[in-house]
């Protein structure tokens, strides 16, 4: 009970720092925004279209685009307009329907729709592919229509809205895509992508941040009042030891909740995202210890801790995927535990992990935090003796 009591006084002083609870809180789902709406990946392309006077064809190609789940498309009035958006990287690519192509598709003549691109930009040719891929379905369907009005009669509106019908309906060749590597080494584009990296990145960084409240109840005399109750130095060490892991186990819960809720992120099997955000909290938990008894003062815990915490943030995979670096830097990297738990939800996320696949992560995981957690209580049963 007595250390529970020391966990509950240092949670209270905890919550009644706004500061601290900003960085807890609000500046993880804050970067996690940022960097998820910047690292998209290559599965949303932003394309702009311009109606030059297609009549209802026209309405029904930029509608068809807008229905796209590949596609984000803005409606531009001019030419101009669309290729300078182009050329700022505003998009990726465009769409020009002419003018006139209501009336060549009933009249049976070929029409054109020009696409806008770069053409030494690889990521405005795939755009323009996914906007070819649009232009092409609904040129099937008039090209059906033309072919039943000119040898079967009737109305050219009626023959398109029975080849909408049947296109439908009927089965058709399926192009399926096969990745030459199916076992991806990075997590998967926007949010899937932020939201674990950060989780890892920010539960450190107020780990270490723990470890100044820590330094500052040191430098208060608070752990001699304690001992003056008296409470024993292993109530104390594992109070603030408790505490240290519940503020991390709440971090992380909130990040998963929020990236599930707000950005759709899955997080994969959920017994082994389990046992990693536990033994990712262990591992916050030994750092903040640790980083209490490593610093004299709060400043110093503040100016160095933050530093320390994003350069081994930085070599953990956590700005970065580790599968770019060279391997001299990925075997640096993995001199952290940072590294080993974003492989472990690159395998969950990526590669539909499960337990077994990710336990040599979470044995690794495992011996950090006993690592950390045995170091800091030698050195804080020293500070609190």
């Amino acid at each position: 009970m007595t250390a529970l009591a020391v966990a509950r006084a240092s949670l209270r002083r905890l919550v009644r720092d706004r500061t601290a609870l900003f960085f807890l809180v609000v500046l993880p789902i804050v970067v996690i925004v940022i960097i998820g709406a910047t690292v998209r990946g290559f599965s949303l392309w932003r394309v702009g279209v311009v109606d030059a006077g297609a009549g209802r064809s026209g309405q029904r190609i930029a509608a068809a685009m807008a229905r796209a789940p590949d596609l984000s498309v803005t409606r531009f009035t001019s030419v101009k307009a669309l290729s300078t958006a182009i050329a700022r990287g505003e998009l990726s690519a465009g769409a020009v329907v002419p003018a006139g192509l209501d009336r060549a598709e009933r009249a049976g003549r070929p029409a054109r729709v020009g696409l806008l691109v770069e053409p030494a930009n690889s990521s405005s040719q795939a755009a323009a592919a996914a906007l070819a891929s649009v232009v092409s379905a609904e040129g099937a369907r008039v090209g059906a229509a033309q072919f039943a009005t000119r040898h079967g009669g009737g109305a050219f509106a009626v023959n398109l809205g029975r080849a909408t019908s049947l296109q439908r309906t009927i089965g058709q060749v399926e192009v399926r895509t096969l990745q030459a590597q199916p076992k991806s080494n990075i997590l998967p584009g926007g949010f899937s992508y932020s939201a674990p990296t950060e989780l890892v990145l920010f539960v450190f960084l107020s780990a270490l941040a723990t470890g100044a409240t820590i330094v500052e109840t040191r430098r208060l005399g608070m752990y001699e009042r304690m001992r003056a109750a008296p409470v024993g130095a292993g109530s104390i060490v594992a109070g603030e030891a408790l505490s240290a892991l519940t503020v991390a186990v709440c971090q992380s819960v909130l990040i998963v909740l929020v990236g599930a809720v707000a950005f759709g992120v899955s997080w994969g099997d959920p017994v082994a995202a389990a046992l990693l955000l536990v033994l990712w909290s262990l591992v916050g938990a030994g750092a903040a210890l640790l980083s209490g008894t490593l610093f004299k003062t709060p400043e110093q815990a503040s100016a160095f801790g933050p530093v320390a915490g994003i350069a081994l943030g930085m070599l953990g995979g956590c700005m970065w995927p580790l599968a770019i670096v060279s391997p001299l830097m990925r075997g640096l990297g993995h001199a952290t535990p940072h590294a080993w738990a974003v492989d472990a939800w690159t395998d969950l996320l990526s590669r539909g992990g499960t337990v077994a696949t990710v336990l040599p992560d979470l044995g690794v995981l495992l011996a950090f935090a006993a690592g950390l957690l045995v170091l800091a209580t030698l050195r804080m049963r020293r500070v609190v003796a």
